[in-house]
């Protein structure tokens, strides 16, 4: 997808929770999308949990970086 389709996929979901008032469950690989419009993440890594919490949280733990993110520096 291009940038300016996961801003609009991002935006219509938004939508969708914001007017409807309701939760949206979103099976997402690409992590700058989860991340921009998630309020809590679970990451499913070979069908076990690694990490649960904010995109935050999400974002410093270290299994999900491993698995994932890839290594900052």
């Amino acid at each position: 997808m291009s940038n300016e389709e996961k801003e609009d996929l991002a935006r219509f979901i938004l939508d969708i929770r914001e007017g409807m008032g309701i939760p949206v469950v979103l099976v997402e690989h690409d992590m700058e999308v989860v991340m921009s419009i998630s309020d809590r993440i679970t990451v499913i890594d070979f069908g076990q949990v690694i990490a649960c919490g904010t995109p935050e949280e999400i974002r410093a733990h270290p299994a999900v970086i491993d698995a994932y993110l890839g290594d900052a520096a």
